[in-house]
């Protein structure tokens, strides 16, 4: 059964990015970032339902709807990221991996609706990222969500943060809203290539405030953060 469902979604997968070539171009002729963003997310949503990916969202109605955030999750699935946004009543950018970028059709429309790539490995690449969200968030009111431990975790557990996404919330001085997923390590562990079936429950908790923190506070506002993921988990 699990294969048959990774089968079927590799097939749909191949199909939604025939169907999204036009739609890209459609949205970038009139330069309509939220049709392509709304597609992405239907694309999601549709892949989810299809691996019998069952999703149950808390907090949701804390946030507000003319308030950009900065979200920070853990990280234990390559699901974690694109079951977070189908799951989300916004639109939010995520800074991810270069090679992301390579996907014919979907890897141009991350590009063109501001998603921001980063290159793990080279020296200033993660400086130079944050700045360039950092100036979106600034001018177009973008909200980000971020993966703070940087890479998945080897065996679900929360691990240490990396201050990159810190330095965003600090320097826009936009709300951090910590958000726990729990479920895909045990449907998609690291090194597991077939997807399961199954519940995932993600909540997002209360949005902490940054305004007026500097630096110094860095180390304290990176363990409150952390608590707040690991107590849903």
């Amino acid at each position: 059964m699990r294969f048959a469902r990774n089968l079927l979604f590799v097939l749909a997968y191949f199909v939604l990015l025939l169907v999204g070539i036009p739609v890209l171009l459609v949205s970038m002729l009139f330069g309509a970032r939220r049709i392509f963003l709304s597609y992405g997310r239907w694309m999601m949503r549709a892949g989810r339902d299809i691996l019998g990916i069952h999703v149950e969202t808390m907090g949701l109605d804390r946030l507000d709807a003319g308030t950009s955030f900065i979200f920070m999750a853990n990280h234990a699935s390559y699901l974690d990221g694109p079951l977070i946004v189908a799951a989300l009543d916004r639109h939010v950018r995520v800074i991810v991996k270069r090679f992301v970028f390579r996907i014919p059709v979907l890897g141009q429309g991350m590009r063109f609706v501001g998603y921001v790539p980063l290159d793990k490995g080279v020296a200033g690449s993660g400086r130079e990222r944050i700045a360039r969200a950092a100036r979106l968030v600034r001018e177009k009111r973008y909200s980000f969500l971020i993966f703070p431990e940087g890479e998945r975790s080897a065996d679900g557990t929360v691990q240490r943060f990396r201050r990159g996404g810190f330095f965003l919330a600090l320097e826009t001085e936009t709300p951090i809203v910590p958000v726990s997923i729990r479920g895909t390590y045990e449907l998609m562990p690291r090194g597991q290539k077939l997807i399961g079936s199954g519940v995932v429950r993600i909540t997002f908790h209360e949005p902490i405030p940054v305004a007026g923190s500097t630096q110094d506070d860095m180390p304290r506002l990176m363990d409150k953060i952390r608590q707040a993921i690991s107590l849903s988990l």
